[in-house]
């Protein structure tokens, strides 16, 4: 009874008051909306694969998989043996196999970088000039054939003075040849190694704003990567983030921050028997990354280990061990995507991820259901977790680890309804909604 009661509201203030304010704060609105657009709501792969420039072929994305899949086949021929080198729980072992084949009969690489830089390394000018205009070539083609991966670019040199011209050169002739074999493609990536100052993140945002206008693309068209491989890049000589400012400096064209994981640990004087993903000065600089591209919409990825898999099967079973305790590690700290240098690699990425989000999948369906439907339960989910279950769930989507119907089948909601509590600022929805 007590409930029903209707209550007497009073208020204080004028509406002039509530009306200067928000006037006050309309320049903080625009810059929020401006540098923390949040998530852009597109797929991000879960790893990147390069393939130096003169190594880059038309069937590069299938001869992967297939080597992957050999691999397999010579070093676990079955669930039981690949989930027993692995420690996957006996419910994950059938699943994951099953899906990890697929994949790579599917789409066993979800991005590709020509690489014009280390795994490059210097050549005749005409012969660069050659790669690259055949890069342009191929990626041209492999789109228009369907056999392309998902994400393709290149990684140029750096904008560093001995060979600025170099790099320069090489993304004219890349994506003058994609304009002229019928124009720049979906998923086209860019990236920009070695990048020290905010200074290089400007001068390449105004080159790809230069090439826009000579061709008559709409502004932003062009994005690009920022990789991240020295200390200074972390941390300037006054003790700000410079990796904040280059994602400002990029002025909305960074779209990504990549780690290298060789180029830092060296930087850092890290013996070579201990650079790795997971070591201590690797967790600090992607730590700072990450606080700095939270909001920004420009997303991380994590590096790669040089330990391949090759050789006898013990030696390659204990690589694999490691790339999936590492590819684990990675996606629990929320870096969802990594390097894979080798296709022995391919199995253990996608075992790591698809079992990621299987052995969370149920639980987090349930939450997010319960969230959805005002249900309750034994967990009080807030807007904002509800906004990390919708990403998980459609992270798992993407990737080939989860299907469509079984999500809906246990979170009652389509990947729209997934997208609205993911992206709740793109669509339109108030926090407590």
């Amino acid at each position: 009874m007590g409930q029903d009661r209707q209550e007497k509201v009073a208020t204080s203030l004028a509406d002039a008051v509530a009306e200067e304010v928000g006037a006050s704060l309309a320049p903080v609105d625009a810059e929020l909306e401006r540098l923390y657009p949040g998530d852009p709501g597109t797929r991000q792969p879960v790893h990147t694969v390069y393939v130096p420039g003169d190594v880059f072929a038309a069937d590069t994305v299938r001869s992967w998989g297939d080597a992957a899949l050999a691999l397999l086949d010579e070093h676990a021929p079955d669930a039981a043996s690949f989930a027993a080198v692995l420690g996957l729980a006996d419910d994950l072992a059938g699943p994951v196999y099953e899906r990890v084949r697929a994949k790579l009969a599917r789409e066993p690489v979800e991005d590709l970088r020509v690489d014009f830089e280390d795994g490059y390394g210097p050549r005749p000018d005409a012969e660069e000039d050659g790669h690259a205009a055949r890069a342009a070539r191929l990626v041209a083609e492999a789109r228009r054939a369907g056999t392309a991966a998902p994400y393709m670019g290149i990684r140029m040199k750096c904008l560093e003075a001995p060979v600025r011209a170099r790099g320069i050169r090489t993304l004219d002739v890349f994506l003058t040849g994609l304009v002229e074999a019928g124009g720049l493609p979906d998923g086209l990536v860019l990236t920009l190694p070695k990048v020290t100052y905010a200074e290089q993140a400007a001068a390449m945002a105004r080159l790809l704003d230069a090439f826009e206008k000579a061709h008559g693309l709409e502004p932003g068209r062009l994005g690009f990567e920022i990789q991240i491989e020295t200390a200074q890049a972390v941390l300037a000589a006054d003790g700000t983030a410079t990796v904040a400012r280059m994602i400002r400096a990029a002025d909305g064209r960074a779209t990504g921050l990549h780690y290298g994981t060789f180029d830092y640990s060296a930087c850092l004087g890290v013996g070579a028997a201990h650079q790795a993903s997971d070591h201590p000065a690797a967790d600090h600089a992607k730590a700072v990354m990450q606080v700095a591209a939270a909001g920004t919409g420009v997303r991380l990825s994590d590096g790669s280990t040089n330990v391949l898999p090759v050789g006898p099967t013990e030696r390659v079973h204990d690589a694999w061990r490691l790339h999936h305790g590492l590819v684990r590690r990675a996606l629990a700290r929320a870096y969802y995507q990594g390097w894979d240098m080798h296709p022995g690699h391919l199995p253990t990425r996608y075992a790591a991820v698809f079992a990621f989000y299987r052995e969370g999948f149920e639980r987090a369906a349930e939450r997010l259901a319960a969230y959805a439907e005002r249900a309750g339960g034994d967990v009080l989910d807030e807007p904002a977790t509800a906004k990390a279950l919708g990403g998980y769930l459609l992270r798992g989507l993407d990737c080939g680890a989860l299907d469509s119907e079984e999500v809906t089948r246990l979170t009652g909601l389509t990947r729209e309804g997934l997208e609205a509590y993911a992206a709740p600022r793109r669509a339109g929805l108030t926090a407590g909604e």
